[in-house]
């Protein structure tokens, strides 16, 4: 356990957030979603349901604020218009750490095919059916009159 950080961030799952790059995605799907076949790295967190999961990744991921879309869920088959339950909770998970983003609805092969080319997939329990997201990860500024040298005795 660290301090501050949600317990639902796996050893694994932080690994993945650090490594990934500005640009790279990162897919959170529902129990029923192809995975294993989808995913270029998985990662499970059996026994979650998906919000809390979007819940704890947001709150150390910082999202691209280069691109005017950079969060992505799935849709009800083909009507891309319509919201679930489970969309408008993801919709306002994201609200609460990303205010100014729009949640951008992908339909069908659209989606899927931007899961495969993500970074990673994380796998959670959920059972509502197109229970989705996609995150692209943004950067963190440094903060102004940031040092540029690094003193190794100041903690």
């Amino acid at each position: 356990m660290l301090k501050e950080l949600d317990p639902l961030l796996s050893p694994e799952l932080l690994f993945t957030l650090r490594a990934m790059g500005h640009g790279d995605e990162i897919a959170i799907v529902d129990g029923n979603y192809p995975g294993v076949e989808h995913a270029r790295r998985l990662i499970r967190l059996d026994g979650h349901h998906l919000i809390p999961v979007l819940n704890a990744v947001l709150s150390v991921l910082p999202i691209d604020d280069f691109v005017p879309e950079a969060i992505f869920r799935s849709t009800v088959k083909a009507e891309r218009d319509r919201l679930d339950p489970v969309h408008e909770e993801m919709i306002a998970c994201c609200a609460k750490h990303e205010p100014h983003r729009q949640v951008v609805p992908l339909v069908g092969q659209d989606f899927y095919g931007r899961v495969k080319a993500a970074h990673a997939l994380i796998q959670t329990s959920e059972p509502r059916l197109y229970a989705n997201i996609i995150l692209r990860k943004g950067v963190i500024y440094p903060k102004e009159n940031a040092h540029t040298e690094v003193d190794p005795f100041v903690y």
